[in-house]
């Protein structure tokens, strides 16, 4: 991917950042004891490992190691010069370990993220050291209550240029709006930088009494970030195994699998254009794509039927989604959204099933995948008919703006159908060039 000229020079700026900083903490960093050495390359050892195994949060797509608490601890105990050199080594370590079975043509393209990756590591620890610098303290022993202040002003320093630059990147690579990305990385991370900062002020405590003691205190540091990442884990392995199960509809009912990943898709952009977070764009997307897992329990002489179902086999049909959301509320993972899929089908005015709510009542998220799913059903064709052409799909969701469809969610729906259609139609009508 061809990144835009304004990221290409905001990474080379930290780049030169980089390389000046770490020249003018060489020319001031004295002569460490075999204390600060021995302590250095602790640091610097578990950094490296805490960035190779840094935690995937799915729900922002941004990785969070507790590697920051150890770069403040180093930061606090060692002081800025030194600090910045166990933050260089380890981040230049760890993102080439994280690379090193590339291909010799893929590391042109791995230079700028490892550049940039080091580049803005290294400003958010400059940053919070020219905190210290401006209160007068070289290091902080944590001895009196206005070391602790400064701990927490270093952070919040360290916190905003850290947060900044790489929300500044993803902005600049994927064209989003900065200060509403920069608003939801403070709210979804500041708890867990927080925290981080704490244990980093613990280690600077412990500092006080012995280096051993703090040798000591990284091991239970380091297993509540394999213990967090084992979490994660296993939620992501038990919403993989929902969405293969929902995918193996696709056998049985080819319609069910194609439309469960068409509903998610159309959904999520539903969800953006009505200026919706991006962790409840994730729940959007897990609830959308396992909405129709309770059909399995549905007969093949229903489900496969190829004309209109009796009043019986309506009935029968109507338990999908009550099916469906009994098989995931057991996972903590889906809990949030058992409720969005088991009212996936009811409708804004109450004509819907199982439980006929209406209005405000019906959960926003089964509201969204409710609009996506009847424009889908609308759009496609059916063991019964064939498709509407997209004018008659576009006037029939009109016609059910205030019924069957919340008219703020039709609105959406309808500006991103729109939008679609006239990319498309941009894209046909391109001329073809050789």
């Amino acid at each position: 991917m061809r990144l835009p000229i304004r990221a290409v020079l905001l990474v080379a700026f930290l780049s030169l950042f980089a390389v000046a900083s770490l020249a003018w903490s060489a020319a001031h960093v004295g002569r460490p004891s075999a204390e600060s050495i021995l302590v250095s390359c602790a640091f610097a050892v578990l950094a490296v490992l805490a960035e190779v195994s840094a935690t995937w949060i799915p729900a922002y797509k941004w990785e969070i190691s507790s590697s920051i608490a150890i770069y403040l601890a180093a930061l606090y105990i060692l002081g800025p010069d030194l600090a910045l050199f166990v933050v260089c080594g380890s981040c230049l370590a760890s993102e080439l370990l994280l690379r090193w079975s590339a291909r010799r043509e893929r590391l042109s393209s791995a230079l700028i993220p490892i550049a940039f990756n080091v580049g803005q590591m290294m400003a958010a620890v400059v940053a919070a050291g020219v905190v210290m610098r401006a209160a007068q303290r070289p290091e902080l022993g944590m001895r009196v209550p206005m070391d602790f202040l400064w701990a927490f002003a270093a952070f919040a320093a360290y916190f905003l240029v850290n947060v900044s630059l790489v929300v500044r990147i993803i902005s600049l690579t994927q064209k989003k709006a900065f200060w509403h990305l920069l608003a939801q990385n403070f709210r979804a991370f500041f708890v867990q930088y927080a925290v981080l900062c704490i244990s980093a002020i613990l280690l600077a405590v412990l500092r006080t009494i012995s280096v051993w003691h703090v040798l000591l205190a990284l091991f239970p540091l380091t297993l509540v970030h394999i213990s967090f990442r084992s979490y994660l884990k296993l939620q992501t392995q038990a919403r993989g195994t929902f969405e293969r199960i929902s995918q193996l509809l696709d056998r049985r009912d080819h319609y069910t699998a194609v439309h469960s990943n068409e509903v998610a898709e159309l959904a999520l952009e539903i969800g953006n254009a009505l200026g919706m977070t991006q962790g409840d764009l994730e729940q959007i997307d897990i609830a959308a794509r396992v909405h129709d897992i309770g059909k399995v329990a549905i007969p093949d002489s229903i489900l496969l039927k190829p004309g209109p179902l009796s009043d019986a086999e309506w009935e029968i049909m109507k338990t999908h989604p009550v099916v469906s959301a009994q098989l995931i509320e057991g996972l903590e993972i889906y809990s949030s959204v058992a409720a969005a899929v088991r009212h996936e089908h009811e409708r804004w005015d109450g004509t819907g099933y199982p439980d006929g709510l209406r209005g405000e009542n019906i959960p926003l998220v089964a509201r969204i995948i409710a609009a996506a799913d009847i424009y889908n059903a609308l759009s496609t064709d059916r063991p019964y008919r064939k498709a509407y052409t997209r004018e008659e799909t576009l006037r029939i969701i009109a016609d059910m703006r205030g019924n069957d469809i919340d008219p703020q969610v039709a609105d959406a729906l309808l500006r991103v159908v729109k939008e679609r259609l006239a990319a498309a139609d941009g894209a046909a009508a391109a001329p073809v060039r050789a």
